[in-house]
């Protein structure tokens, strides 16, 4: 093996270690109330045939769906789609993306897959942090792209849930009020928005809602009773290295066009993470974590509950990323793909095509 390749999986190990001693203390700060050992196991399935880092995810008729993927350097985004079925544990590539975007968010309804937003490279060999405000409905019956109304405000790294037809898309990072869109990075003035816009698919119109109380981008979210949840994410930039994570849970009433604080925070503060809802539980997997301390991928699995507003942890997935792409089919989580070291460190060589999969217990 390559003294490189030693290297990079050397770091890879040391930070999941270092990782994954340092949760018990965080899970304790965040106010854990479920009791560990939750049952269920985990196991693996075939392997993610194209690997890359940062898909966006999305399930839809018993299927996974990853769209994207993050280019090396100035290279384009790759805009592969790739559609898993868990019944038959394959896998299938679909027709590229029309334009190739990466952290784009997504939402599901009436069979379809609808995609706001993310980033793009504008010009060959041009930077690829682009935020956009392109919208598209993608058919998986027909493998099929349409072009729709772009979202009223560009950006990248939102997240989307439909809620009675209606799909609202939150938060997210681009540049400040009345700037050029240019690339984002570390060192570009930007900030992540609090942002509540709502899609309406059969009207093709868009409508601007109450703010999110915190702006934040790179977060989850789940839908449970008609309400959206919205866990945590990063405050500040739309990068891990200037921004900060937050575990803050808000809940969005789209009836009264209200929000609120759910109360219990997340245990393990963290961004990048993928997630999933499932019997009035969401779940959140893996991320990155980043202070003084500790700049790492994580493995954790934790999960909400607003009945109860109490959060429960799972036992941890195999392997330690961020950018896991996350779905609830049948009884079945399956956590795919993802970096497994923070930020875009080790480079392609640090992709994952893992794909595992945690069988929830009998009740």
């Amino acid at each position: 093996m390559p003294l490189a390749t030693k290297q990079i999986f050397a770091a890879v190990a040391a930070a999941a270690m270092l990782a994954v001693s340092s949760l018990p203390a965080r899970a304790q700060a965040g106010g854990l109330t479920g009791p560990p050992p939750f049952p269920g196991k985990w196991g693996r399935m075939s392997l993610l045939p194209e690997k890359s880092e940062e898909f966006t995810f999305g399930d839809v008729n018993g299927k996974l769906y990853l769209f994207g993927g993050l280019p090396v350097g100035n290279k384009p985004p790759l805009g592969l789609v790739q559609e898993y079925d868990p019944a038959t544990d394959t896998w299938t590539k679909k027709k590229n993306m029309p334009l190739a975007t990466h952290h784009a968010a997504i939402a599901a309804y009436g069979g379809k897959l609808y995609l706001f937003g993310g980033q793009t490279q504008l010009e060959p060999s041009g930077p690829t942090q682009i935020p956009i405000d392109n919208t598209w409905e993608y058919d998986p019956a027909n493998d099929s792209w349409k072009a729709l109304a772009p979202m009223p405000t560009a950006r990248t790294a939102a997240v989307a849930a439909e809620v009675g037809g209606k799909i609202y898309v939150l938060g997210g990072a681009s540049v400040h009020p009345g700037q050029k869109i240019v690339s984002l990075g570390p060192t570009v003035p930007h900030r992540s928005l609090d942002v509540n816009e709502v899609y309406d698919p059969k009207t093709n119109k868009w409508e601007t809602r109450m703010t999110m109380p915190t702006a934040r981008n790179h977060a989850a979210a789940g839908v449970v009773n008609g309400k959206i949840y919205v866990i945590g994410g990063r405050v500040g930039s739309s990068v891990i290295t200037t921004s900060s994570n937050t575990n803050v849970v808000e809940v969005y009433d789209p009836s009264t066009d209200l929000w609120g604080a759910a109360g219990m925070r997340m245990p393990t503060s963290r961004s990048g993470m993928g997630w999933a809802t499932y019997k009035g539980k969401i779940y959140i997997v893996g991320g990155q974590v980043y202070d003084r301390e500790v700049f790492a991928v994580i493995r954790a699995v934790e999960a909400y509950d607003p009945a109860t507003n109490s959060w429960t942890i799972l036992p941890t997935m195999f392997t330690a990323r961020h950018g896991v792409n996350v779905a609830i089919i049948g009884d079945k989580l399956y956590a795919i793909g993802g970096h497994v070291q923070a930020a875009g460190t080790g480079g392609e060589a640090a992709n994952t095509d893992s794909n595992e999969v945690y069988e929830f217990p009998d009740k």
